[in-house]
């Protein structure tokens, strides 16, 4: 797992040591160049301080004049006279050869020389000295200057782990507060002390996520205790009606009141099984879509329901609407189960809602926007106000008719707002009954 605090300490820790590299060869470089135009100016003294009868001294009795650990016994000197002969060194054998008169550095016997050639009257005077010492030189001149740049940096990276821990203390005390809440704590969070702009997005998102967690757990609430006032009712009225049976003597009988009990009895059945199917929606987590037939979808739910729509004399049929034709196969992808679910709900309100006589068509459509299909009834229809309520769960307009639910639409809702459809309704024009679209396959 990627750590943020690993990752900025890490970043500013190579960037400061890179930094300091890049600064310490820098000032070496600046040294050696002030140490190289030093010793360029003192071969140049020397040559032009050195006595006329020089040649005339013993060659072993000079020495440099004093400049410090690095520059004694380190100058050489040669002097020709006006003929070429060599007429001093101060080392035995000779070094160097005569050179041409100026400053340049040569190798000798792989050792680095910056020699200095100067004509003067009457003679040529060479003096050179060793790369190496004004090396040395500029180590020392380096390393004086770097001392400061050396302890800066462990100070540097220590002020780096001091801020970088502070920065991120608000992050580590919206971890604690979160983890140390209870699970029915859904209240918004209230950081102690000011919270960072930069913490600010990520506050407020929880915040929000927490207060869309409130509602959804106060919604399921709310479905528990409607699902169990729905179930109670029925059952209270099941318990009177075997109750009065009991006392009439007419539950053996074949009377109204055995037809109001399976009335009942359907209706409880018809309910747990809308319960079960939206929770099982709800819980359904995203599958793979795939390729399936809308038409065979739409084949088999209009076979399922055959029964049921002839035991009301409901007419029902699949129609295909240009430009779709009875040969297309309308592949779709989705899912298939809850494709099938959706429009088994659908159809099953319309036959519902459809009275005796009446007729419902499932129309498979294709539009800009994807395949799609319509389930049309004559039923009465909705009033127009409560188009937008009989998505609510257990809601049931007052002139409903048929013993639904009202969960069947809130099923087709979920698994349309899950598969990324679109769903309408509207009252047909201008005759009577409804018709549901949906649209996005």
């Amino acid at each position: 797992m990627r750590s943020i605090r690993r990752w900025l300490l890490g970043w500013l820790i190579f960037g400061l040591a890179a930094a300091s590299g890049i600064a310490a060869f820098g000032i070496f470089h600046t040294a050696r160049e002030e140490a190289s135009e030093l010793f360029d100016y003192e071969l140049r003294t020397v040559a032009t301080s050195l006595p006329s009868n020089l040649e005339t001294a013993p060659a072993a009795g000079y020495r440099a004049p004093d400049l410090g650990d690095l520059s004694d016994d380190h100058i050489v000197i040669e002097i020709w006279d006006q003929a070429g002969a060599l007429v001093y060194h101060s080392r035995r054998p000779p070094l160097l050869g005569r050179l041409p008169e100026g400053l340049r550095t040569i190798e000798r016997d792989e050792r680095h020389w910056r020699v200095l050639g100067l004509q003067q009257a009457g003679r040529f005077v060479q003096v050179a000295q060793p790369v190496s010492v004004r090396e040395e030189l500029a180590l020392q001149l380096a390393l004086h200057t770097l001392w400061p740049l050396a302890v800066l940096v462990p100070v540097t990276i220590v002020l780096v782990l001091f801020v970088v821990a502070r920065g991120l203390a608000p992050i580590g005390g919206l971890s604690r507060a979160l983890a140390t809440r209870s699970i029915d704590s859904l209240e918004p969070l209230r950081p102690r002390g000011t919270v960072p702009v930069e913490i600010r997005p990520l506050v407020d998102a929880l915040d929000d996520l927490l207060q869309r967690l409130n509602t959804a757990s106060q919604a399921q609430r709310t479905f528990i205790a409607d699902a169990a006032h729905e179930l109670r009712s029925p059952l209270a009225a099941l318990k009177l009606q075997l109750q009065a049976a009991s006392r009439d003597g007419t539950l053996k009988g074949e009377g109204q009141t055995l037809e109001r009990v399976e009335g009942r009895l359907n209706r409880i059945i018809h309910l747990v099984q809308q319960l079960l199917t939206l929770a099982r929606e709800d819980a359904r987590p995203a599958t793979t879509k795939e390729s399936v037939s809308l038409r065979r979808i739409g084949e088999q739910a209009v076979s399922d329901f055959s029964l049921i729509a002839e035991a009301k004399s409901v007419d029902i049929g699949l129609e295909f609407r240009a430009p779709l034709t009875q040969a297309d196969a309308c592949q779709v992808f989705a899912e298939p189960h809850s494709l099938a679910v959706l429009l088994n709900n659908l159809i099953d309100n319309a036959i519902r809602h459809t009275p005796a006589g009446g007729k419902v068509d499932v129309v498979l459509t294709r539009a800009k926007t994807g395949m799609g299909f319509e389930v049309i009834d004559s039923g009465p229809g909705i009033p127009e106000p409560e188009l937008e309520r009989v998505f609510d769960r257990f809601y049931r307009g007052e002139g409903a008719q048929g013993q639904g639910s009202g969960l069947g639409l809130s099923i087709v809702t979920r698994i349309a707002e899950r598969q990324g459809l679109t769903l309408s309704l509207r009252n047909n024009q201008p005759g009577p009954g409804l018709c549901v679209s949906v649209v996005g396959l």
